[in-house]
């Protein structure tokens, strides 16, 4: 599906009193999603327990 294509399914999708920022909202959303599945089809992943480590290290 082209990115053209993706973004009338999700347009065509939200109801018709949708606002302009809750379109938007959701077509970043998809986007997030996106990017977020092929990060994971390509190994760019760490474990949660990493994760913990790194979100700790921020806090300080």
């Amino acid at each position: 599906m082209t990115t053209k294509e993706r973004t009338k399914e999700i347009i065509d999708n939200q109801p018709d009193d949708a606002t302009y920022e809750e379109i938007v909202r959701e077509l970043a959303f998809s986007e997030m999603v996106e990017r977020g599945l092929k990060d994971v089809r390509e190994g760019r992943v760490i474990s949660n327990e990493e994760m913990g480590k790194r979100i700790r290290l921020w806090q300080k």
